[in-house]
């Protein structure tokens, strides 16, 4: 691979007990009887972590490849490597093998990590044959972002999600608030939840804040909202400081939290995320937002892990405005968050090429069908959308209306401690300890020792 650059130093040690952890296997060096050897890797093992990915590929995938090569001619042995350990061991113990020059051929990353690995050389972007895929067209431009760095793809999105307004219609009706809500203002928002605050034992907004929110807080607190002010938290060549968007941000956490409507205490809680979707789901939440993991995890009537029995009639939707019409990122009057997976191919591979073939076959319709089952969850295919969503109001809504608007975290190395400091300056304003200028510049002041003034 070269020398090792600094940035591929820092990946490769990510995780302080990585260099005892062991290799994840083999890669594609040798050739089996049957023809050449693939090995796929995902964080994912049966019984246990992501237990229905490691079923889908040991069960579908690896027989489904196998079996139209043998037809072409072109016999190849696929293996999966499994494993369920937490996401930066995962994450290290990849790094480790890529630079030792080993690895799988097939891995599936966190979109946040696409940028390290690319900086680190660990991968490449697709090759010529691979950005003329045709099932681009069937994924949107905003989902691609995803696999995307310095303006180059390097994998293919195979799942994701989208940040909206939850509200519970049954106090939106005690409060006079129409039905079918759709805010187009912050002020919409503060207007809806001052008529909440009318209402006994309820908290108008849920606003996630503070450290022990954690990624949450970003996610589904600021970053949005910084979007809705028409920036994001880095602009593709610099990380953003105390600008007016994130100190205006900033001041609807002070509208919400300072002024009563919301409850400044649980967002300090250890379990305080858990205990505002267990209040959401009794009826003491009037405004929530979230992913769409709480509509089909945490409220869903069957085995959610905080039932709401009339889920399907007394949960609304909304997208998240920005702070005022057509001020949002590219001029949206909408804006969102999304998370999600790549998969991306090991370089260094004997078989690459074939990889690149394997990794599309993971990615297309039939497969990405197979993978999603019984379970509907919203994936990076519209055509797969449009077929698997189709009995789900919620996740159709976020796919067809969400999706095509939403904004990604930048997959650099740093993230992970620009978003404490964001967490750390949404606790202050929420406390009432900074105002929001004060909490933007201390946030500034953390950017320049995090990222070395970048």
């Amino acid at each position: 691979m070269g020398k090792l650059t600094g940035r591929a130093r820092a990946l490769a040690g990510t995780v302080a007990l990585g260099a005892a952890l062991t290799a994840c296997g083999g890669g594609s060096d040798e050739e089996g009887d049957g023809g050449a050897r693939l090995t796929i890797s995902a964080n994912a093992v049966a019984g246990g972590k992501n237990t229905e990915e490691a079923a889908w590929i040991e069960e579908w995938v690896i027989p489904a490849f196998e079996e139209a090569q043998a037809a072409a001619g072109t016999p190849v042995d696929v293996s999966f490597e499994p494993s369920g350990v937490d996401d930066e061991q995962y994450k290290t113990r990849l790094a480790l093998d890529l630079q030792a020059g080993s690895g799988p051929d097939i891995m599936t990353l966190d979109g946040i990590w696409v940028g390290e690995f690319a900086q680190a050389g660990y991968v490449e972007p697709l090759p010529a044959a691979t950005q003329e895929w045709d099932g681009w067209a069937q994924i949107p431009e905003a989902v691609q972002q995803l696999a995307t760095y310095e303006g180059e793809r390097y994998g293919i999105p195979w799942g994701t999600d989208g940040r909206v307004l939850f509200y519970n219609r049954t106090l939106f009706a005690e409060a006079g608030l129409p039905a079918d809500w759709q805010p187009t203002s912050w002020d919409d928002i503060l207007t809806a939840a001052e008529a909440l605050a009318g209402l006994d034992d309820v908290i108008p907004v849920q606003l996630n804040a503070g450290t022990a929110m954690g990624e949450a807080t970003s996610m589904q607190g600021l970053l949005p909202l910084l979007a809705g002010t028409g920036e994001e938290i880095h602009d593709g060549s610099a990380w953003t400081g105390a600008s007016d968007g994130l100190v205006e941000a900033l001041e609807l956490y002070e509208d919400v939290y300072g002024g009563g409507l919301g409850d400044p205490v649980l967002q300090q809680e250890a379990q305080g995320r858990d205990r505002s979707f267990a209040r959401f789901a009794e009826g003491g939440v009037g405004i929530l937002v979230e992913g769409d993991y709480f509509w089909r995890s945490v409220l869903n009537p069957e085995g959610g892990t905080a039932p709401m029995a009339d889920r399907d009639e007394a949960v609304g939707w909304a997208r998240i405005p920005a702070v005022r019409p057509g001020a949002g990122v590219g001029g949206q009057d909408f804006v969102s968050m999304s998370g999600g997976s790549v998969r991306v191919v090991n370089p260094a591979g004997d078989n690459a090429e074939l990889a690149y073939e394997l990794m599309e076959f993971m990615n297309s319709a039939e497969a990405i069908t197979a993978a999603v089952g019984d379970n509907a969850r919203i994936t990076a295919r519209d055509d797969v959308n449009a077929t698997v969503l189709a009995g789900d109001p919620l996740l159709s809504y976020i796919a067809d209306e969400v999706l095509p608007l939403t904004t990604f975290r930048p997959p650099l190395a740093a993230y992970p401690q620009v978003s404490v400091l964001l967490q750390e300056a949404t606790a202050a304003v929420a406390a009432g300890d900074d105002t929001p200028r004060e909490a933007a510049d201390a946030y500034a002041e953390g950017l320049a020792e995090v990222t070395g003034g970048d």
